[in-house]
């Protein structure tokens, strides 16, 4: 059974999401959440590699974002030929681990992604974390999205949903 995290279905449905971009280390990428009337939600911006720049990022807390049984996570997304990531994390503060699974969805056309939970890799400012504990869905009390990996130019990509996906 799955548990919906975010339906993008109402324009209160991107108003909890904040923009947490490269300026967090003095670059000027720029990027934001917000709600389409066709339903969806658009994650657009433009990632800069200046001043050492090159991640733009949305993210939002929510109470449910997994259970014990959770084996993936899925998102419905149009995508714009750009590689993205989907972020979770273990706790509700603005620095810290998070654990990233990439996705590239197919350009101009809705596609369901299912990233399974061993996909997701521990980070920390974009580097890998050695020796971390793999990802525990039932601890998650953030999920972000992120365009980075030097893809610097505009993006766009639209979201409908995310959902924790569980065994049947």
């Amino acid at each position: 059974m799955p548990i919906l995290i975010c339906h993008f279905d109402t324009p209160a449905s991107t108003k909890d999401w904040q923009a947490i971009n490269d300026a967090v280390m003095g670059g000027v990428s720029v990027s934001r959440l917000r709600f389409d009337v066709a339903g969806h939600a658009v994650f657009e911006g433009e990632v800069s590699l200046e001043n050492n720049g090159g991640f733009a990022s949305v993210r939002a807390s929510r109470l449910d974002l997994g259970c014990v049984d959770t084996v993936a996570y899925g998102l419905t997304a149009w995508g714009d030929g750009h590689t993205y990531k989907l972020n979770l994390r273990t706790d509700s503060g603005f620095d810290g681990l998070n654990y990233q699974a990439a996705f590239t969805p197919a350009p101009s056309l809705w596609s369901q992604i299912v990233l399974p939970v061993t996909a997701f890799e521990p980070n920390f400012r974009g580097r890998l974390v050695p020796g971390t504990p793999p990802l525990q869905p039932e601890t998650v009390r953030q999920v972000g999205l992120l365009i980075s990996d030097k893809q610097a130019e505009p993006f766009q990509l639209l979201v409908k949903n995310i959902e924790a996906l569980s065994r049947e």
